[in-house]
């Protein structure tokens, strides 16, 4: 009897010595904070709300393949200006860094080496933690962000020259140390959601297996992506036009580091989105990372709702019927007129923040460069797609048709007529397609739902 009330008590105590008691009622788990959304750097929150997607009545070359569909759309964030050179560049020197840190520690370069390798070195405090996802890469294979690669070490750019980081002497150019940028590929994985959620493909719970032999290993996809973007789309996608000092000097000139990236293709910039992701997630508290949403491309039904900045039915992202405001300036850049490129203001791209925003804050929706979407190319696909948040996609491996590899863009470009800026105009493009025409933007969710004042 002694021994049933000690056990009892130390039940009672145990049951009594976690904070402040329910009582045994349910009340949900208690060390949890409360969230507090933050509006990510660059983006601009896009409210939930419902629109008319689709041509206008008065849009007939769009009407067989972009029918007038009412939807309800749920919040998000989207970047304000087309992705620029300077952000992409930023994607592009972590890669390049990346191998060559690796090619480093690899060769056991002193300073260099593996995490789990090096003595000397210290974990960075946490105003300045490592620029490495500790919870992806295990300690015998993260690499030492934190210091400095040492351009003018001989020693060290023998190792990188004997690895082939640079050109060689019969690929140089006047003899000078160029990067051989046909090494920067970005790999990465991810789940195929899609794949996940068709029926014969689920977990059995009564068998303990997945049906049909199906393994959620089989749901993990991988891709390894060349990132520096096809500069020469500025020659090829043209004939009989000089382009060669686009070329040159767009992408990594200074001049145009605030120009829209062009020359990326869909593999690219979806490989930027998750690359931004883990970026950003590597400088985070892990209770912070625990909360943070993804970095991807915008369906086009997203990209639609924000392109029209809560103007429904509107042709352009400003409204009106008209390229020109009352002043007679242009508000876009495109080609508004046969053979005069520069009665916008510019003969190719502008700065990614030029002319006027919509009411969203949103720069450049319509003109400058077209933009991918995640959406495939289906004309009939608004005809089946859901009125709340409309979502068609296919993951078209290298080996599918090139139909199948269709890509909706949106918003018209520098080099394109009026009628394609309009906001329920949609083109196409191949997923492994780049143009000087065709740029991107990031989307991330918005986590939690927003109240209505109803007025009670």
């Amino acid at each position: 009897m002694k021994k049933i009330l000690l056990f009892s008590a130390i039940v009672a105590v145990l049951f009594s010595s976690c904070g402040t008691s329910p009582r045994g009622e349910l009340v949900g788990v208690q060390e949890l904070t409360e969230f507090y959304p933050t509006e990510p750097y660059g983006m601009v929150k896009i409210p939930r709300g419902t629109f008319t997607m689709g041509a206008n009545d008065g849009d007939v070359p769009y009407a067989h393949t972009t029918p007038k569909k009412l939807v309800t759309m749920h919040s998000f964030y989207i970047d304000q200006t087309e992705i620029t050179n300077n952000e992409y560049r930023q994607f592009v020197h972590w890669v390049r860094d990346s191998i060559i840190r690796s090619i480093l520690a690899e060769d056991g370069a002193e300073g260099y080496e593996y995490l789990a390798d090096s003595d000397g070195y210290e974990e960075p405090d946490e105003e300045s933690p490592a620029e490495t996802p500790s919870w992806v890469v295990p300690d015998d294979e993260r690499l030492q962000y934190n210091k400095e690669i040492e351009w003018d070490n001989t020693e060290l750019l023998s190792i990188l020259y004997d690895n082939g980081v640079f050109y060689d002497a019969e690929e140089a150019l006047y003899g000078s140390r160029d990067f051989d940028t046909r090494l920067w590929k970005y790999k990465y994985t991810w789940i195929d959601k899609s794949n996940a959620a068709q029926k014969k493909n689920r977990f059995d719970r009564e068998s303990g297996t997945y049906r049909e032999g199906f393994s959620r290993e089989g749901l993990v996809k991988e891709a390894e992506v060349y990132v520096y973007p096809d500069t020469l789309t500025w020659l090829h996608d043209f004939s009989y036009t000089f382009n060669e000092p686009m070329f040159d000097t767009y992408f990594w000139h200074p001049a145009y580091g605030e120009y829209p990236v062009v020359g990326v293709n869909w593999d690219q910039a979806n490989a930027f989105c998750n690359w931004r992701t883990n970026y950003r997630l590597s400088l985070l508290t892990p209770y912070e990372q625990k909360y943070e949403t993804a970095y991807r491309l915008p369906t086009e039904t997203e990209w639609e709702y924000a392109a029209r900045g809560n103007k429904d039915h509107s042709i352009y992202p400003w409204g009106g019927p008209y390229s020109r405001n009352s002043k007679g300036c242009f508000l876009a850049n495109f080609k508004p007129v046969r053979g005069n490129y520069i009665a916008d203001g510019y003969a190719f791209t502008a700065p990614a923040v030029s002319y006027w925003a919509n009411d969203f804050g949103l720069y450049n929706m319509s003109g400058n460069v077209s933009e991918w979407t995640s959406t495939p190319f289906e004309p009939t696909a608004s005809m089946f797609v859901s009125d709340m948040n409309p979502y068609y996609t296919f993951d078209a491996d290298e080996n599918a048709h090139p139909m199948l590899k269709r890509k909706v863009i949106k918003g018209g470009s520098w080099k394109d007529v009026g009628a394609f800026l309009q906001v329920a105009a949609k083109d196409y493009e191949y997923q492994d397609t780049s143009k000087c025409y065709i740029g991107f933007r990031c989307v991330k969710m918005y986590a939690g739902v927003e109240t209505i004042d109803f007025g009670y």
